[in-house]
């Protein structure tokens, strides 16, 4: 990731959020619109609903082949000419923000988001290339890793399967990404028991159905889960992470959940202040950790 060149200014905003891109682009940095409230635009409609084929779980670094803006940070690409295109141009022209891909950069941004977690920071992490933010602070690293959110009270990561803000190049010099900030995420994630391995248990106990297909079972493990959530104090991010991990861990592989418990799930983070986007993307990194 070398540090891109000053931006040409255009006459009003929306035009400068492409010459930013094609400027990252060139530089190895892939990037994305963003709208207002920075986040990715909508799927096109082949793709409205992962009808594609789920494109936002991939392991791959991206690029989205979809020809539209799709699948947020799989959208990232470095081609000049994709940027420039006609469902692109649409985009940047109501886009708010311009974003990139870290992982496909090679780096991993240290989301520092607010004064308390830069402190920490400070006292904890070896010096990097720094970039200020309406918050905190983004600490960038030389490398990728996977993502995660709520590592820390106020601390996110992102590399891999994800995307951050493009807020200028930063200060300072960019260094290797250490073990201290690989281990974060680690540190934040509950051994996981492997599930119980129920396929042939209804036969042998004479027709009973999977526990976890109960009703009353589920249900109360969902209840219990919501209020947890709706009980959180502090670290709600991380309480969030740790919750649905729970639930997946218990409930993940035996086909039980329903959308519809996603969605008291989601209801009830989004009641502590997570946003959409928080809450999908614990789901998602709670679903990788186990490899689901």
């Amino acid at each position: 990731m070398t540090q891109p060149t000053p931006i040409r200014r255009g006459p009003d905003r929306r035009p400068r959020l492409l010459d930013t891109a094609l400027t990252l682009a060139a530089h190895g940095i892939p990037p994305l619109p963003l709208r207002a409230g920075k986040v990715p635009f909508g799927n096109c409609p082949d793709c409205v609903g992962n009808a594609c084929g789920g494109r936002p779980n991939m392991k791959h670094a991206g690029p989205c082949r979809c020809p539209g803006v799709c699948h947020a940070w799989a959208a990232a690409t470095t081609d000049p000419h994709v940027l420039s295109s006609p469902p692109w141009t649409s985009a940047w022209h109501r886009a708010a923000a311009v974003a990139y891909h870290p992982g496909g950069a090679g780096v991993t941004v240290v989301d520092l988001d607010n004064a308390a977690a830069v402190r920490w920071a400070r006292e904890t992490l070896p010096a990097t290339r720094t970039v200020l933010t309406t918050r905190g602070q983004h600490w960038i690293y030389q490398g990728v890793m996977q993502s995660a959110n709520a590592v820390g009270s106020g601390v996110d990561i992102k590399s891999t399967m994800a995307y951050a803000r493009w807020l200028g190049p930063g200060s300072g010099t960019m260094t290797a990404l250490p073990d201290v900030v690989r281990t974060l995420a680690v540190k934040e994630r509950p051994t996981v028991r492997p599930a119980p391995q129920t396929v042939a248990v209804p036969a042998l106990v004479g027709g009973r159905e999977c526990r976890h297909r109960t009703p009353a079972y589920l249900e109360r493990g969902i209840a219990m889960a919501e209020q947890r959530i709706i009980q959180a104090s502090s670290a709600v991010h991380a309480t969030v992470y740790r919750t649905f991990l729970a639930v997946l861990s218990t409930h993940g592989r035996c086909g039980c959940l329903t959308d519809t418990h996603v969605g008291r799930l989601f209801t009830a983070a989004q009641a502590k202040g997570e946003s959409p986007r928080h809450c999908t993307d614990a789901w998602t990194n709670a679903l990788t950790t186990l490899g689901l």
